[in-house]
């Protein structure tokens, strides 16, 4: 087998299959496993292929089923970025709609924000619940967010591993069959995909963005998932926030009527499509979340899961603020800097484990298009660490662009795919 992808040919269904088993029982070996995940890389899979293998990662643990439910399901899967805390709000606003969300998700690596990390800075809130408890709540209020267990594509879990520390994660047939063999495993009936793309993207380049976009709803369409995509923008942060307990304070802030345009823009988008899916397009979601019931359902969903909506969430023991140099607009905020300052300030991690701290992160006090004047504050860093100031206020020297020439700025949703 890979001698066959080693040379540019098709791997058969059935080599498929046995390998995906084999590695998962551990008959087949780390390094063959990675000289195959290499050739993938290098040479590609065709649509048969790609399929073939998320089926066999799907095959390799259990599939739940939310047929019991007294409503239909959605979910949402973002591929990550910076301020990316849109499945806070989405979540028990699609729920006050009327429909389920069974929302697994996971953590933070590197320069991208996790939404159990977020979450956990709630005083009390656990993440990790049983099938059972994930059923009842969601038949109870509606929406759940938690940690996938470890029934849920295993294959994935230790595929991903290996891909990883071998150079080879950012291989397209590969991200498109992690991602969609735990989501198609999850057993929603409606998926919405928030593929982003810019500086602070997995995917950078627009047309490799497109290309996933197509490739995963390609894969729920053929296993009976109704599957869209949104290609967003991650040029700039997401909303004013990098941070676990500050990305918790803004998601409140849009529950509450307020918060970021941005954010709130994506949010009513992705709701959108979450109750387009599930055939609830009567529902509005701006009028749930203007009304207050979105708040209701995010308030016992916390509560839910042992947390307590009512507690302050953590702040920083130490914070330091960025003035402005000059006058003029805001023509650009690099989010990959931004996404690099927040985890060197404690927000995220370097390795799967690693602690993160609750509090740390970057607030943003301009986005692009706003006019700064010398001297006016752009950022605030946070930390409990004040160490780590230096090397992440290193991360945003070249973060920002101030001049008079204006700002050329995409749209939050660039395009629908599906």
């Amino acid at each position: 087998m890979i001698a066959v992808k080693r040379d540019g040919h098709v791997l058969g269904e059935h080599q498929i299959d046995w390998v995906i088993d084999a590695y998962t029982r551990g008959v087949v070996a780390e390094e063959q496993m990675a000289a195959l995940a290499m050739a993938i890389y290098l040479n590609g899979m065709d649509r048969g292929e790609i399929a073939r293998w998320t089926g066999a990662m799907i095959a390799s643990g259990e599939r739940m089923d939310f047929s019991g439910l007294s409503r239909p399901t959605a979910d949402k899967h973002s591929t990550g970025g910076v301020g990316d805390k849109i499945t806070l709000p989405l979540a028990p606003l699609v729920a006050a709609c009327g429909v389920a969300v069974p929302q697994l998700s996971g953590r933070g690596l590197g320069h991208t924000g996790g939404t159990l990390d977020k979450l956990e800075a709630i005083p009390g809130w656990r993440a990790h619940l049983t099938n059972e408890e994930m059923l009842a709540q969601l038949e109870g209020i509606g929406a759940v967010v938690c940690a996938a267990g470890s029934g849920l594509a295993p294959a994935d879990k230790k595929l991903y591993a290996l891909r990883d520390v071998t150079g080879t994660v950012e291989s397209l047939p590969l991200i498109a069959s992690s991602i969609m063999s735990k989501k198609i495993a999850e057993g929603t009936g409606s998926l919405v995909l928030d593929v982003k793309t810019g500086s602070g993207a997995f995917m950078k380049r627009e047309a490799d963005a497109r290309e996933l976009a197509a490739t995963m709803v390609a894969l729920g369409d053929d296993a009976g998932v109704r599957t869209v995509a949104l290609l967003t923008d991650m040029d700039t942060p997401l909303g004013l926030t990098a941070g676990n307990a500050l990305e918790v304070r803004e998601s409140v802030e849009v529950l509450a009527g307020g918060g970021p345009a941005d954010v709130v823009e994506l949010t009513l988008a992705l709701a959108r499509e979450m109750l387009a899916g599930a055939g609830r397009d009567d529902a509005d979601p701006a009028d749930a979340l203007a009304s207050g019931r979105a708040m209701d359902v995010w308030r016992r969903m916390i509560a839910a899961q042992g947390g307590d909506p009512d507690a302050a969430l953590p702040k920083a023991a130490e914070t330091q603020v960025i003035l402005a140099e000059t006058d003029g607009v805001l023509a650009r905020l690099d989010a990959m800097a931004v996404g690099v300052a927040a985890w060197r300030l404690g927000a995220g991690r370097s390795r799967p484990g690693e602690e993160v701290q609750a509090a740390a992160g970057v607030e943003l006090h301009a986005k692009p298009g706003d006019r700064i004047r010398l001297g006016q504050p752009l950022v605030t860093l946070h930390t409990d660490t004040p160490e780590r100031f230096e090397r992440a206020a290193a991360a945003l020297a070249d973060a920002w662009t101030i001049d008079d020439t204006g700002c050329d700025l995409r749209p939050v949703v660039i395009d629908r795919i599906g």
